[in-house]
């Protein structure tokens, strides 16, 4: 009897052992679809571990060995309170003029003893404000200076020259620089639509329509910015180290396309190689991996390239692939149970910290060299 009730106990204790097992396995299993789902999407760490090297600090002696630091207590001394900047320390750089104060009578500035006109003898700051001017459209008429020479006026062949002055920005377009960079300004930098900027010149007297400020976009960016673009391109292909990564974007009204597609935003930059840095868009329809192999046609072969696991970079032919480290990264981390993140008992936190200090020591070799 005692026998069987040990069988039985030592049985119902590996089920239970089991059924613990499942428990966490579920528990964990929670944990990362709640983190997933409602999670913070930041992959950057609060806490580091102990003695890791980190891969985007500089590191000044590259062959000691890693040494683990025991934690030492640092008091934290009083918080002060920066001192609040005055108004001419806060707004030096607007300028500034001054205005004599204007509020007596002509009666006033007469001497209640003797009767005669005062006389102003010096002045004194006593307050200070800031004026906003608001912008201002003006309507400018070019007009055409005609020339003719003297002598020959009288002649049968008369001289004639006409000054027309300098090309319109557009051809048979109203719009300035000026307009055109305070439109540009405010849907690109300030994130304004151009419905909004429509309701703001109404307000101006000024009728400029969405239509015609979108016009104006195209046309200029056509004209102007996309020369500039294909130069950027051609330098670009001239680098030996390139980075690159794609993002969905909605289109709306896209011919031949539902507003639900998705369209793909590629951008493209030069590594850190001593030159000025390069940073291009590039837009396409579809993701495929034909449109990351055009942009970087004419390339030098043998280059490296930066870029994520997608298989889309294979068709990029003749490129040293670099490993995205951010990624790797990733993964190692989700790997780490939620609450063990300095359990170096547990193997998912040693990988961790043996994988990212690999890879510290030898991005950091990389760049010594």
């Amino acid at each position: 009897m005692i026998s069987q009730l040990n069988t039985t106990i030592k049985m119902l204790n590996e089920t239970i052992n089991r059924q613990q097992k499942e428990n966490d396995n579920l528990k964990a299993e929670l944990a990362w679809f709640r983190q997933k789902m409602f999670g913070t999407s930041s992959e950057r760490r609060i806490d580091d571990f102990e003695g890791q090297l980190s891969l985007f600090d500089e590191m000044d002696e590259f062959d000691k060995p890693i040494e683990l630091i025991e934690p030492e207590i640092i008091e934290i001394q009083k918080h002060t309170r920066k001192k609040k900047p005055s108004l001419e320390e806060q707004f030096k750089d607007i300028p500034t003029r001054q205005v004599l104060a204007d509020a007596l009578t002509d009666k006033d500035k007469i001497c209640p003893e003797c009767g005669s006109e005062m006389l102003a003898i010096g002045t004194e700051k006593i307050r200070s404000e800031i004026v906003y001017t608001p912008p201002k459209l003006e309507h400018i008429e070019y007009l055409a200076v005609t020339y003719a020479c003297p002598k020959c006026k009288e002649t049968e062949e008369p001289q004639f020259i006409k000054d027309n002055g300098k090309p319109a920005l557009i051809p048979h377009s109203y719009v300035s620089e000026s307009l055109l960079a305070y439109i540009l300004y405010r849907k690109y930098g300030m994130y304004v639509p151009l419905y909004r900027q429509e309701k703001d010149f109404l307000q101006q007297a000024a009728p400029i329509g969405r239509t015609s400020m979108a016009s104006w976009i195209i046309q200029s960016s056509q004209m102007y910015i996309q020369p500039m673009y294909d130069y950027f391109h051609r330098e670009l292909l001239k680098r030996k180290f390139l980075m690159m990564d794609e993002t969905p974007v909605q289109v709306l009204k896209e011919n031949g396309r539902k507003a639900q597609s998705k369209s793909y935003f590629w951008l493209i930059r030069t590594g850190e190689d001593g030159l000025n840095p390069i940073v291009l868009y590039n837009y396409t329809p579809t993701r495929a991996g034909t449109n990351a192999e055009e942009f970087l046609r004419g390339v030098e072969p043998g280059f490296y390239l930066m870029a994520d696991g997608f298989q889309g970079y294979n068709k990029v032919k003749n490129v040293n692939r670099c490993t995205c480290w951010a990624h790797i990264r990733r993964y190692l981390l989700e790997a780490i149970p939620k609450g063990h993140d300095k359990d170096y008992t547990n193997p998912a936190v040693q990988e961790c910290f043996t994988a990212i200090n690999f890879s510290s020591m030898n991005v950091h070799t990389k760049k010594r060299t």
